[in-house]
């Protein structure tokens, strides 16, 4: 399923965003969705606390303004199919999934009339958001669980298709606070795609068409296997070490951007100097050896 990249605005949280203080990366959700006028949907289908998890976000999202706030709860894939639920996906101007399990996520929702047109009106600008659960299932092929704090290896990481609202990338999310990049690289080798994105907590990527931009107070590591000059992926056993040669990394952290289709990070004299004022992005060859 393709979506527009004309219209496309992504709110991609790595999970335990600020919800008591200013609630920097919510703030920006609720204003690319029209502000105080916006009419968002908490979707609380990862979840196991439906009612907790949507309320406490629908506080949020009225305390920074916003009157029209629903949950919408598909507890089976019939829901998916409820006049009220897909009214008000029609009428929405913000979406926002929460965290939980996000294989819950597809299992209810993918390839049902409530994803057709969560897509659909995402070409036609609606402001899609998501948070840990909600982030990872973003691509077309996503994390459902895997090993953190280790090294590469196949059988680290398990993958399964994603909701598609940014395909040909691999989102891993809660990235730096529990080690995950062995379990990214693991993930993003063995795909067709060859771009990934760790996503640290209370930060978030902005997408907006093909460029993305970092909100947060910690900073997203951007994975490019484009390159490799060697890899033994081909060769090895499922328990064995994974060797990438040439990967390229990117550390980029609040005020930063990165343009999806050139692959590079967008380097100006604009960049937000809130969270460091002398970060640089960081840009270096990665080998992991087996």
């Amino acid at each position: 399923m393709v979506v527009s990249d004309t219209n496309r605005q992504l709110v991609i949280i790595g999970g335990a965003e600020d919800k008591q203080g200013d609630c920097t990366i919510l703030r920006e959700f609720v204003r690319r969705a029209g502000g105080i006028n916006a009419r968002i949907i908490v979707m609380t289908v990862a979840t196991e606390l439906p009612r907790e998890v949507g309320e406490d976000y629908m506080r949020v999202f009225e305390r920074l303004g916003v009157e029209d706030v629903r949950i919408v709860d598909t507890v089976e894939r019939e829901d998916a199919s409820s006049s009220t639920y897909l009214e008000a996906i029609e009428k929405a101007t913000g979406v926002f999934f929460t965290g939980g399990n996000q294989a819950r996520i597809t299992s209810v929702l993918k390839d049902t009339e409530l994803d057709q047109l969560l897509h659909k009106r995402l070409a036609e600008g609606l402001v899609i958001g998501g948070t840990s659960a909600g982030a990872a299932m973003m691509p077309d092929m996503m994390i459902v669980e895997g090993d953190s704090e280790t090294n590469p290896r196949i059988e680290i990481v398990e993958m399964e298709p994603g909701m598609a609202f940014l395909p040909g990338v691999v989102i891993d999310q809660h990235f730096a606070q529990r080690g995950r990049i062995g379990r990214l690289l693991s993930a993003v080798a063995q795909q067709p795609v060859n771009l990934g994105f760790g996503i640290d907590e209370n930060t978030a990527i902005l997408v907006t068409n093909n460029q993305i931009e970092v909100v947060g107070e910690g900073a997203i590591t951007v994975l490019d296997v484009s390159g490799i000059t060697h890899t033994n992926l081909g060769q090895i056993l499922k328990d064995e070490d994974l060797a990438l040669c040439g990967v390229k990394l990117h550390i980029l952290p609040h005020g930063y951007r990165f343009d999806l289709v050139s692959r590079k990070p967008i380097v100006d004299n604009n960049v937000s100097t809130t969270n460091q004022a002398n970060a640089q992005p960081q840009e270096m060859p990665l080998v992991e050896s087996a």
